[in-house]
């Protein structure tokens, strides 16, 4: 018994050694995407400078046109109405959607390289949301505004106060911001490590998900549910409500119907332009990267552009006020005297 005590005391002691595994074993370490490479329209370098000068003119002519629109609508007391005031909004809204993305890719068609990095990315993704959001929800209250016009008339300046009208435009901006600040909880959590070639000219959200070191489907489905939501919603409460001043201004014959008929005209052209692009590239599954990459022209160039063009052609108290603005400023003489001088 003392010998085995004695032995068991005395022996040495076996310490196994355990090695623990290397870091990069047991944990994936990714390297984080801290740019992101914009294919743009087209990889064709002797289509850039064209593409160049026409995106320049058009981005020119979204600015002077809106804001042409805005000066008009401050500037003249006879259309300080709320048709008018949500009109000016609208255009301030089209600077903000032609603007998030369409500076950059004029200057990145001087490049041959066109890099963004992550975090103007998301900018980016924030911006775009937050504007055609608030677009989409002030489309809305143009369409109650005409509605409560030809369908409520004698009622229609107590129910659209100006108290309503900014309640309504400041609605517009928060529905926007909880809109794209949920999109973007969508993608600012998700690891990026290896591929940051975006197919567009901007940081389009269902392109960017794609990239992450992730499954994306459940997040590609949240982000479709999310968009498809707010788009078919609003498009549906604007049919609703037109199909209902169209039946109104059907019914009545006058010449003031023949007015509200020729604005309304104007109204579901935009509308009819601005959503359709939107609903197919975010709720139609089946669309192509060449499709989406002309219709995000159409949504972010385009529909601003012609918003300025289908508002005054038709409407003849915008351009009636235009040419009063035009002979306060541009007096007869004046242009080819200012012009003499800087000679």
């Amino acid at each position: 018994m003392l010998t085995s005590l004695t032995d068991l005391c005395f022996s040495p002691i076996q310490v196994t050694e355990t090695k623990s595994l290397p870091k990069s074993m047991n944990e994936t370490n990714h390297s984080r995407v801290t740019e992101f490479v914009l294919l743009g329209l087209s990889s064709s370098r002797e289509l850039q400078p064209f593409l160049f000068l026409i995106f320049s003119l058009f981005y020119l002519a979204i600015l002077l046109g809106n804001f042409l629109i805005i000066l008009t609508v401050t500037s003249d007391s006879r259309l300080h109405t709320p048709m008018y005031f949500l009109l000016a909004n609208l255009s301030f809204i089209d600077v903000c959607v032609a603007s998030f993305a369409t500076p950059k890719m004029i200057a990145d068609s001087l490049v041959e390289r066109k890099t963004i990095s992550f975090d103007a990315c998301l900018a980016q993704i924030f911006f775009v949301h937050l504007f055609t959001g608030s677009e989409m929800v002030l489309l809305v209250s143009m369409a109650y505004d005409r509605y409560v016009a030809i369908c409520k008339p004698l009622h229609y300046m107590t129910i659209m106060s100006r108290r309503v009208c900014v309640v309504l435009v400041l609605i517009s901006w928060f529905v926007g911001f909880i809109h794209t600040t949920s999109q973007l909880a969508f993608t600012v959590n998700l690891p990026f490590c290896g591929p940051n070639k975006v197919d567009s000219f901007f940081c389009d959200l269902p392109l960017v998900t794609k990239l992450a070191c992730t499954d994306t489907y459940v997040v590609s489905l949240l982000i479709v549910a999310d968009s498809g939501f707010l788009s078919l919603s609003s498009f549906l409460l604007l049919v609703v409500s037109y199909t209902v001043i169209l039946v109104t201004v059907r019914n009545r014959s006058s010449a003031s119907m023949a007015k509200a008929r020729s604005t309304l005209t104007a109204h579901i052209t935009v509308v009819t332009l601005f959503f359709g692009p939107c609903i197919f590239i975010y709720v139609w599954p089946f669309s192509s990267y060449s499709v989406d990459k002309v219709l995000a022209v159409f949504y972010t160039i385009f529909t601003p552009i012609l918003n300025p063009v289908i508002y005054t052609l038709r409407n003849k108290e915008v351009k009636a006020a235009m040419s009063k603005l035009k002979s306060r400023y541009l007096k007869p003489g004046q242009i080819s005297v200012v012009i003499r001088k800087a000679l």
